[in-house]
């Protein structure tokens, strides 16, 4: 990646249609990153905002990773609310999120964003399921539209075991189909130790949430462990860093915190991005 180092920091921000683009990047850059994975949620209008977005970026020496995606009507309310709401696995919206998914694939080439990236809702353990086989065809699609573009697709890890994930991957045979590995949401949604999961999945993850959280409450089935500043959850910060370093991994590591006012997501990044620096 252009000017950027092994294992640089960066942070994923949610992109706003009210601010300018440069005011943006001027944020982000004023907590002392160099680049970022850019969130857009399912209200932001990408229309002929690419280049004003694109011109923001080279004023400011400034990297997009990845456009990361959510849709309208996800709600991650707890794991059954997840199942029925979230990516391509409801039926419902499958063309919606589809038609979505190809225009913001559309967005990130023009700005010169080389990854999408997003849930894909909780795969089927069964790889005869219908849901399995709809949504294996879908991400083919959009991987295929990728491709035309040079870009990747990054399924963001957590609501499926690795070794789910690791099937779906090799199944759906798309060589820019890659993992965007994030260890909070492993223990969030309870489906695996992260450090193992990272084993699993080491040779297809591309890309890196840094996030913490503590598992699920044992005694609410179906509900979502809570989100922690880096390093006060239950993921092991250190270990996941050293655990980077031995699989090889030399991309930048994208901490992402979410749930927080403004004020406290500019504090806990800041101490995210110390204590990383502290262990990268």
């Amino acid at each position: 990646m252009p000017n950027l180092k092994p294992l640089e920091l960066g942070v994923i921000f949610w992109a706003s249609s009210l601010k300018p683009a440069l005011e943006q990047i001027q944020g982000l850059k004023a907590l002392g990153v160099r680049c970022a994975q850019m969130g857009i949620a399912g209200d932001f209008d990408p229309t002929d905002r690419a280049a004003e977005w694109k011109a923001a970026c080279q004023a400011e020496d400034f990297t997009l990773l990845t456009v990361t995606a959510a849709y309208n009507g996800e709600d991650y309310a707890d794991i059954p609310t997840v199942v029925r709401t979230v990516g391509f696995i409801p039926a419902a919206t499958r063309v919606e999120r589809e038609a979505r998914t190809i225009a913001l694939c559309d967005f990130a080439h023009a700005v010169g964003i080389p990854v999408f990236a997003c849930h894909i809702g909780f795969v089927p353990h069964d790889r005869d399921n219908l849901d399995y086989l709809a949504v294996q065809a879908m991400v083919k699609r959009i991987c295929d539209h990728c491709a035309i573009h040079g870009m990747s697709f990054h399924l963001e890890t957590g609501q499926e075991p690795a070794d789910v994930l690791f099937d779906f991957l090799v199944d759906t045979g798309r060589p820019n189909l890659l993992i965007n590995f994030d260890p909070a949401n492993m223990i969030l949604y309870g489906t695996g130790d992260p450090i193992e999961a990272m084993e699993v999945l080491k040779g297809s993850i591309a890309s890196i949430h840094a996030k913490d959280g503590d598992w699920p409450d044992a005694s609410k089935p179906g509900s979502l462990g809570s989100e922690k500043p880096l390093g006060s959850g239950a993921v092991g910060i250190p270990r996941f860093v050293a655990k980077l370093k031995e699989i090889g991994y030399s991309a930048p590591i994208v901490i992402e915190r979410e749930g927080t006012s403004p004020e406290q997501w500019n504090a806990d990044m800041r101490a995210a991005i110390e204590l990383l620096k502290s262990l990268v």
